[in-house]
């Protein structure tokens, strides 16, 4: 019997993971890309390998200094311009109705540590090729229809993808 319980929590476990990784899967084909401006920061940490830790222009815009008050969990309304950038509109309260209007995004923030999130802080990249990200302005995300983003890239300020490894010759 415990055996029987054991296969059928693990089965249940592997089924939730799956799920999780159909549904990133659906956004990364599927969801609308918008850019966020990136704030100025240390480019990189050694403590942790290679990465580049990312802040937003788009956090000052919308929340401006932190205080009690800042729900930690809600959504920021933006429309992007002419380059997918996102322009900060109004902030929605997690338990408000989200009514964003036809040209505005929903994005999903969390408030952890003091900091506001969207999908994550950092940046990883293969060892060595950091460089290639220094001139790095922007972080791509692609944008689901419930406002959660997962971040697909770094663009620099003509808007062009880094990282892409240079053509063998």
């Amino acid at each position: 019997m415990r055996k029987g319980l054991a296969v059928a929590a693990g089965l249940l476990i592997l089924s939730g993971i799956n799920w999780t990784i159909v549904q990133r899967e659906h956004l990364l084909r599927e969801g609308r890309v918008v850019l966020l401006e990136l704030a100025p920061v240390d480019p990189r940490s050694l403590m942790q390998g290679d990465y580049m830790a990312l802040r937003y222009q788009l956090v000052a815009a919308a929340f401006g200094e932190l205080d009690a008050s800042t729900p930690a969990d809600g959504y920021v309304l933006v429309t992007p311009d002419a380059h997918e950038v996102a322009q900060f509109r109004r902030r929605v309260v997690r338990d408000e109705p989200i009514r964003p209007a036809a040209d505005e995004l929903t994005l999903r923030y969390r408030l952890r540590n003091g900091a506001v999130q969207f999908a994550t802080n950092a940046f990883f990249f293969q060892e060595g090729t950091g460089a290639r990200y220094e001139s790095a302005r922007y972080g791509e995300f692609r944008i689901g229809a419930d406002g959660e983003m997962l971040l697909t890239g770094l663009r620099d300020a003509d808007f062009q993808r880094l990282g892409v490894p240079d053509a063998p010759p």
